[in-house]
């Protein structure tokens, strides 16, 4: 008995001591303690977040994958570019993983930077299937620091996440607690008119939408390294150090608004790659993006790392410090965030008249007809041209209810802010241009591209070779983290051969944005938004790369295995 303990031990620390290039990961059955609510969840090596896995630039890496669940299960290793077979897509690029079955994933390792792995089956990645993933440089860093923290952000909510689903479809503003009240309207007429306030309830009304939809998923518990905020993660220092900060957002749902009162951040890295160094205040971490930043404390004192919701509904708290035991003020959340016709403004159909019914599928529309926008709240004309043109990175419009603003009027990290470090590639001109229109009903709670699911879209083909320019039309009231596999997105930000490199892409309402693709990764990839409800919801495309070097293709061309009713 004792030796068998004794091996569960030791092999729950393989991951950090095994052979240099070798990892084991088990998928378990957890419970998850937030601070808050204990939950049944799935983890690696069981626990959540998993084990932070360091790999090297250069090496190649076996990692043996054990399911003890009773499911199917698979890792995808987020960010990561390697052979289409060890993506970790069911469906796509392998079969899954069996109940008792162990998979071995082999690849090369030809990056460096943060990035995380997560599960790409069902909802097991909400439920607490994620770790962390670091990879050192085989050259010297292009920036200095002495301390190194994964800082894991994630929103973890009291029910699983296949009943968060069903609830959703039954009802899609279930988990919305901040619903606009009496007190609301009262406010709203003695600063915009009785008139005015009315025209802007309907406009809204007619749209089946509410300005409170900025997040789906409302009552949850951030957490910061597998500790909610009254556990407190704490990150020790010793004063004047460097220390280099790995924000991942490994969220089901949730955008994370990142401060440190007292600390100024210098971002360093995004989705892994250098960038040209940039301070800020504040910045806007996306579902599934991953910030690195370096800051500099001076003082023998605490500073609270604050990531509050986009939405204000939740926040995740940690502390760095001198040593544990320390703290510092929580920060209050700011006032819940509202969408205003700004935000909408921007939308394909949207003009001074309203809304064009082929815009939203199922939406009536029809007593928008003739509204005068020009006496709305928050809507005028010059803010709809603004937002009609084609811009090339995620501004929210002039007067948006929910464009980020940094606390006491700090800098607050925009795209165009980063420019890379190095090109990747060189500039050139795209071969052709592929237009993606982010869909959806939020009345049904069905999400999808060009107006059709998953399920019933052809994949998108690109031949080996190209050079692709995506354009990303959203047509919807929420923001959508657009995730492509096995490829670099390079986010036009108008900085010709110094745009950033991504991963992952944030394209905000009723906005435009343009991504290139250099198309150097043959077989098949999957291409959705990364969150979890939305992806099971339909807004996922299989990309089937044609040409280039011989590659086997998967045993399975089964649709993945999103959950929910996709």
């Amino acid at each position: 008995m004792k030796a068998r303990l004794l091996a569960g031990a030791l092999s729950m620390l393989l991951p950090v001591v095994g052979l240099a290039g070798e990892y084991d990961l088990t998928v378990d059955r957890i419970k998850i303690d937030t601070g808050d609510f204990v939950k049944e969840g799935i983890g690696y090596n069981g626990k959540s977040p998993g084990p932070e896995l360091r790999f090297k630039e250069g090496e190649e890496v076996t990692i043996n994958v054990t399911n003890n669940l009773d499911e199917m299960t698979s890792i995808h290793w987020h960010g990561l570019i390697l052979p289409f077979e060890q993506d970790g897509v069911p469906g796509i690029s392998f079969p899954g993983i069996q109940p008792g079955e162990t998979f071995t994933y082999n690849f090369p390792v030809v990056q460096a930077g943060t990035y995380w792995f997560h599960s790409h089956s069902g909802f097991q990645e909400p439920d607490g299937a994620f770790g962390a993933i670091v990879i050192e440089p085989e050259g010297r860093e292009p920036f200095r620091y002495d301390r190194d923290y994964v800082v894991q952000l994630t929103d973890k909510h009291p029910h699983a996440g296949d009943r968060i689903m069903r609830n959703l479809k039954t009802t899609p503003d279930y988990y919305n607690r901040q619903q606009q009240t009496v007190g609301e309207f009262f406010s709203e007429v003695s600063e915009q008119g009785f008139m005015n306030t009315v025209k802007d309830r309907l406009a809204w009304g007619d749209m089946r939408m509410m300005k409170a939809d900025v997040e789906d998923v409302q009552g949850f518990t951030g957490m910061i390294n597998g500790k909610g905020p009254k556990q407190n993660w704490t990150g020790v220092f010793k004063p004047g150090e460097r220390i280099r900060l790995r924000f991942i957002n490994s969220s089901a749902m949730t955008y994370f608004d990142v401060r440190i009162p007292g600390l100024d951040m210098t971002v360093v890295q995004a989705d892994g790659n250098n960038v040209q160094p940039v301070n800020v205040d504040e910045f806007r971490i996306g579902v599934a993006e991953t910030y690195d930043v370096i800051v500099r404390p001076q003082d023998a004192q605490a500073y609270t790392i604050f990531a509050e919701s986009m939405g204000r509904s939740g926040f995740a708290r940690a502390t760095l410090a001198p040593e544990e035991g320390m703290q510092a003020p929580v920060p209050p959340m700011r006032d819940p965030a509202r969408l205003t016709m700004a935000d909408m403004a921007g939308m394909p159909g949207m003009d001074h008249g309203g809304m064009d019914h082929s815009t939203m599928s199922d939406m009536d529309h029809s007593s928008m007809a003739g509204m005068d926008s020009s006496s709305m709240p928050g809507m005028d004309h010059g803010d709809m041209m603004e937002n009609e043109g084609e811009v090339s990175a995620p501004f929210y419009a002039k007067g948006s209810g929910i464009a980020p603003t940094a606390a006491n009027g700090g800098k607050f990290l925009s795209y165009a802010d980063l420019k890379a470090q190095k090109p990747l590639y060189e500039d050139r001109e795209p071969t052709r241009e592929i237009e993606l229109r982010l869909t959806g009903n939020m009345e049904r709670y069905t999400w999808s591209i060009n107006g059709v699911k998953y399920e019933d879209a052809d994949p998108i083909r690109l031949q080996y070779g190209e050079r692709v320019r995506f354009k990303f039309v959203n047509e919807t009231m929420m923001t959508h983290p657009m995730h492509l596999h096995g490829m670099w997105s390079i986010l036009d930000v108008g900085a010709g051969e110094w745009n950033p490199i991504k991963h992952t892409v944030s394209v905000q309402p009723g906005t435009t944005l343009y991504m290139e693709t250099e198309v150097d990764a043959p077989g098949q990839w999957a291409f959705h938004c990364h969150l979890s409800y939305h992806a099971a919801a339909g807004m996922f495309r299989k990309v089937i790369v044609e040409g280039g070097p011989e590659t086997s293709q998967p045993s399975t061309d089964a649709a993945t295995d999103l959950g929910g009713d996709a």
